[in-house]
């Protein structure tokens, strides 16, 4: 998944990479592979200061990878967040 905020008639800066799984508890093997795809973008010249990773789960999380997102690092969306919002 990718977010772009469109400016005039560019593509925009982009704002946010993710991944999503239905029937998966997403771990921290999917914030990494997130962050080797921005690494990866930012190699072809794609502007990625602005992005943050985001995984979203109908299944949870790990311990690991929540504490990851209390620390800012990746945005978490569960099914609650997903459908009541924060």
């Amino acid at each position: 998944m990718v977010v772009r905020g469109a400016v005039g008639q560019d593509n925009g800066v982009l704002l946010s990479l993710g991944e999503a799984k239905w029937d998966q508890i997403m771990g921290m093997g999917h914030l990494e592979r997130l962050r080797h795809a921005q690494v990866l973008l930012a190699g072809r010249g794609v502007d990625v200061s602005a992005v943050r990773p985001a995984c979203y789960s109908g299944a949870g999380f790990t311990d690991e990878l929540r504490s990851a997102g209390e620390r800012g690092e990746v945005v978490l969306v569960d099914l609650r967040r997903l459908y009541e919002g924060e």
